[in-house]
């Protein structure tokens, strides 16, 4: 049995940003699914007031699609994914912190 896998992702730049409708396109979300993500602090928006003129750093579609991926995967509710999030970037800021003091 030949079983195929696709594997998709996203080249980012460091200084780019994406609109609000960029970021739910490379998502493959609704809007409604991505103010969710930004009413939990999952993502914020840099620039503008309104859903229409929110601009989003690039890494901001690396944490949605994480957050995604946990509600799809594992089932996990916002709130959850949140959590879990947060939890991952003190980790890894933790680790940085022991990198340095280390080297």
């Amino acid at each position: 049995m030949n079983t195929k896998v696709v594997l998709t992702g996203h080249i980012l730049e460091e200084t780019s940003e994406l609109s609000f409708l960029e970021l739910c396109e490379s998502c493959q979300t609704s809007t409604e699914s991505m103010i969710e993500l930004v009413e939990y602090g999952i993502i914020s928006p840099s620039q503008g007031s309104t859903s229409s003129q929110w601009l989003f750093q690039s890494s901001s579609l690396v944490r949605a699609d994480k957050a995604l991926r946990l509600q799809q995967d594992l089932k996990v509710n916002l709130a959850g994914s949140a959590l879990i999030l947060e939890l991952l970037d003190e980790i890894s800021d933790l680790k940085g912190l022991l990198d340095r003091r280390f080297d």
